[in-house]
């Protein structure tokens, strides 16, 4: 009896420690109630936080403001390379530091919305992982196949449409050849899945497309899985996958569900493209892009941006409820087999310190073009966003705000 009753206090104290650890973490209140102390009151040196701003400035990156011709100074050389989403001129470097909760630094328009690129995808997974929560999907591990209906795209009706494409398929089948059965949902959040088609007019293989043009089109079939590849053709697909299984629009899901509970602002917008609109149980839907990839993707804040990886930093929790499960969490942030530096998208990891050698091996970034990043780091309770800073200066930054923590 005595021992019973050792074992339920010990568990009580664990519950009522536990409570007041979660207590004693700040979460900011919506919108501009986000509470803002010096670096001197959180023991930080504040001419080296003046040194890290000083850097992420002079460190912009040097491509066209305009991001429209940007596109087509790179990606838009690509094989099928026009734009199909909408692109936004971007602003000037901005970013914001957050550590233990509180912002301790700001540069540049940070309320100032842009696009964000491939830091789209963490939002993406993050719907996925709402999925798999909810029930919607039961495990990661399943084929996608079973999962999927056919996708009914929306078409012009006039005229002799329907006459000059007689006998043609009217319905889109995402997963349904021999070698896209052998897919999972953890392939397609890995891009670990080498799935074979054409979605939105972009084939696959154009896609950061092989030198080699003989191996183009048709080309070697790799099993889902065992190779990684960097491919916004295969996140499009992942995109309307999930579409499928929500059966509604993923910047609602991702509203009602996170960004609401957060606090984020109400200026951030989840593009598709132009020709990504399906019907789905009679209504009209756009099925949203991964990235900018070709234009759309997520449009938002640097604020809003910070808030997400806050929300990352505390592993899906928000003041007293867990909006994102903590075992969704530790699987977007286990190494990919075939890329150890990559969790789910766009979640990479520090491992082996190859990316982010001033960083502990812990830390984790939402990471896209521009360079856009998102750092969040476990062990010093911290999280940076940098806009627009030059890609192999984002460690020089890193280390900057390491250095003002010692």
């Amino acid at each position: 009896m005595q021992k019973l009753l050792l074992l339920s206090l010990s568990f009580f104290v664990t519950i009522a420690l536990s409570a007041q650890k979660t207590a004693s973490i700040y979460y900011p209140g919506p919108g501009d109630a986000w509470e803002h102390r010096t670096p001197e009151q959180m023991g930080m040196n504040p001419a080296k936080i003046q040194e890290a701003i000083d850097f992420a400035i002079a460190q912009e990156s040097t491509t066209p403001k305009n991001l429209e011709v940007a596109h087509y100074q790179s990606f838009g050389r690509e094989p099928f390379g026009m734009g199909v989403g909408p692109f936004k001129e971007r602003g000037a470097a901005a970013g914001i530091i957050v550590y233990k909760g509180y912002i301790v630094a700001e540069w540049g328009d940070v309320d100032r919305v842009d696009m964000t690129f491939s830091v789209t995808k963490s939002f993406l997974s993050t719907t996925v992982g709402l999925a798999v929560d909810k029930g919607l999907i039961k495990s990661v591990n399943d084929k996608v196949y079973p999962y999927m209906a056919p996708v009914v795209t929306l078409e012009p009706t006039s005229g002799d449409f329907r006459a000059s494409k007689i006998g043609e398929p009217q319905t889109m089948d995402l997963f349904a050849t021999d070698h896209n059965k052998k897919i999972s949902w953890d392939h397609l959040l890995r891009q670990t899945s080498n799935w074979e088609g054409t979605l939105w007019g972009k084939p696959d293989w154009a896609d950061r497309p092989d030198r080699d043009v003989t191996k183009w089109n048709p080309r070697e079939l790799k099993e889902p899985g065992s190779e990684y590849e960097y491919n916004d053709v295969r996140v499009n697909v992942l995109a309307l996958a999930a579409l499928n299984v929500w059966r509604k629009p993923l910047p609602q899901v991702l509203k009602e569900n996170i960004m609401d509970p957060i606090g984020a602002s109400p200026t951030w917008r989840w593009m598709g493209y132009d020709n990504s609109w399906v019907i789905i149980d009679g209504q009209m839907m756009q099925a949203v892009g991964g990235g900018g990839h070709w234009g759309g993707g997520m449009f938002i804040n640097a604020m809003d941006m910070a808030r997400f990886g806050y929300f990352t930093l505390r592993r899906g929790r928000w003041q007293d409820k867990q909006l994102l499960s903590d075992n969704w969490v530790n699987m977007a942030l286990t190494p990919t087999p075939a890329n150890t530096s990559y969790g789910f998208m766009n979640w990479f990891l520090n491992t082996g310190k190859k990316e982010m050698p001033s960083a502990p091996e812990t830390a984790f970034f939402h990471l896209g073009n521009g360079t856009n990043i998102v750092y969040v780091d476990p062990d010093h309770d911290l999280v940076i966003v940098a806009r627009w800073i030059k890609n192999n200066e984002k460690d020089g930054l890193v280390q900057r705000v390491l250095a003002a923590m010692k």
